[in-house]
């Protein structure tokens, strides 16, 4: 590629910029998901001659460029947004299938993908566990977009992306060593499995440290500014400092960037951030998590153009079936012994596993002398093509076919009317401490405290409403209280066994009851469940 000036490059961006926008505006209007629409959009620019927008072609498709702004500009930014958005308490509530998928899942997919890829396709250990790697990461972009759409269960959205979150960094790491390290593993025998063992332990525990550290660090920073510009700017740093700094360590980058992020959405938000801060920093990685997620699935449909695909369609479609069979042998497998967990959502878990962006930046790392690195090209950027596109455009009448977008009847205005509660006590609470702060004048407080108190009475008289006329959804939430109340109670115990107030015997009994308590609770949601896909 010739020389470019970075005044061209400029140029370039912002043309590659206003497309996305353009597709992404015009999916959007039709409510269709965006991702896909770019992945297409930007196939077919690759394919069809124009050449107002050959010179972009040329640079977006250079293998290096690629890589570099999908791995080290956007993916930190993408890591950090949907990990700083994330609340632990859900992440907690849903931990066994997330825990399931990310790790059991993840390491089930490798090993299956890889040594079917090697006996099936005749490809050599290393080149077919780097494929398996790449197989291994899910991107969730695609399908949270259609979960959004048609009002999902969210409980789903955050297993999907919990996963997606965790496997990642383990996928990437799996990754590296297949493509770097495994073959002088092997040759060492049993010593190299142990020393492979040490390399992947060292490389996640070195990023979680990483990302928990600066997560933390920054964190306490924001306790002593009130500045929101400036804490943007933490989080800025934050996010591409973990990422940076762990992989110049040579532990896990995305898994520092993940833990971070976590740490700072969840420990920072509330140690160190007012509600102003809060709202204008999620507002922030909004626009530049779609910005970014926009610019990525166009350079995934220009860069697809670049394989030659010609006499390899048998090896693709073998390929495509094992990678296929691989995620319905990690979902289900890993998910067999979690109770709770509907069939009709392990269905969509499988489908809804798609591969995406992170797959085409590491196959495109591969260094050139790589062998096997073009079949692994090929075999990557075909299946990312039919993940993005077949499974993302058959997600959503898999969706309806399987009911999961049913709801109790009153369930929209219940929602509204806990929105509007919420939202006015946070007033009410924001007001009363202003008052103090701020020397506000009582009838100028109290005309604005008795304005919101109306509509908070307001609301509760229309939730009493609502509650009688749906006895399923007063059901529902008896079943969500009661789940929280045993949450409470077992927590209460454990702390009182751990002080040594009480006996691991006594302990152990009220355990047991509370298990039987929750066992009982989940079976309840599971018949819910199955009733609505029926």
């Amino acid at each position: 590629m010739e020389h470019l000036d970075m005044h061209h490059i400029f140029e370039l961006g912002l043309i590659l910029t206003m497309i996305a926008a353009g597709i992404t505006a015009i999916a959007k209007k039709l409510k269709q998901p965006y991702p896909i629409a770019l992945v297409i959009i930007g196939t077919l620019i690759g394919l069809l001659n124009i050449p107002v927008l050959e010179p972009l072609k040329m640079f977006i498709t250079e293998g290096d460029i690629f890589n570099f702004v999908i791995l080290t500009i956007f993916l930190p930014a993408l890591l950090g947004e949907a990990a700083l958005k994330l609340p632990f308490s859900h992440l907690n509530e849903n931990k066994k299938p997330i825990i399931a998928l990310a790790f059991g899942g993840t390491f089930l997919s490798f090993i299956v993908i890889g040594f079917s890829t090697h006996f099936l396709l005749g490809l050599s250990i290393p080149v077919a566990f780097v494929f398996a790697a790449l197989m291994s990461a899910t991107d969730p972009v695609s399908v949270l977009s259609i979960f959004k759409s048609m009002g999902v269960n969210h409980k789903l959205s955050t297993v999907i992306e919990g996963e997606s979150l965790f496997n990642d960094g383990l996928a990437v790491v799996l990754f590296k060593i297949s493509a770097f390290s495994l073959l002088t593993y092997i040759d060492m025998g049993m010593g190299g499995l142990t020393s492979g063992s040490f390399e992947f332990i060292k490389v996640v525990i070195g990023g979680l440290l990483v990302g928990g550290g600066l997560g933390y660090g920054i964190s306490i920073l924001t306790k002593y500014f009130d500045d929101y510009p400036l804490e943007i700017i933490f989080s800025i740093l934050l996010f591409y400092g973990s990422y940076i700094i762990a992989e110049s360590i040579h532990v896990s980058g995305v898994i520092a960037v993940v833990v971070g992020a976590l740490t700072f959405g969840n420990f920072g938000s509330r140690v160190g951030m007012s509600p102003t801060t809060r709202l204008n920093i999620n507002n922030f990685w909004d626009v530049a998590a779609l910005l970014a997620n926009s610019i990525v699935f166009l350079m995934v449909g220009l860069e697809i153009t670049r394989i030659n695909f010609s006499d390899q369609w048998g090896t693709i479609g073998l390929a495509l079936l094992i990678v296929l069979i691989g995620r319905t042998i990690a979902v289900y497998g890993s998910t067999l012994p979690i109770k709770g967990l509907s069939w009709s959502w392990r269905h969509v878990l499988n489908w809804g596993g798609l591969k995406g962006s992170l797959s085409i930046a590491l196959a495109l790392s591969l260094p050139g002398d790589f062998a096997g690195r073009d079949t692994v090209l090929i075999l990557t950027f075909s299946i990312v093509l039919f993940s993005l596109v077949v499974q993302g455009l058959t997600i959503k009448p898999l969706i309806s076919y399987f009911g999961l977008r049913a709801k109790h009847s009153g369930s929209k205005e219940y929602e509204d009317i806990v929105a509007n509660l919420h939202r006015h006590e946070a007033g009410i609470a924001e007001i009363r401490k202003l008052k103090t702060q701020l020397f506000v004048p009582e009838p100028v407080y109290s005309e604005m405290l008795t304005s919101y108190q109306s509509e908070i009475d307001k609301s509760h008289i229309e939730l009493d409403r609502l509650l009688e006329e749906n006895p399923a959804l007063k059901t529902s939430q008896l079943i969500t209280l009661k789940k929280h109340s045993l949450y409470a109670q077992y927590d209460k115990i454990t702390k009182l066994e751990q002080e040594e107030i009480i006996s691991g015997e006594v302990a152990g009994k009220y355990k047991e009851i509370l298990n039987n308590g929750l066992a009982d609770l989940e079976e309840t949601d599971i018949v819910k469940d199955s009733k609505r896909t029926d």
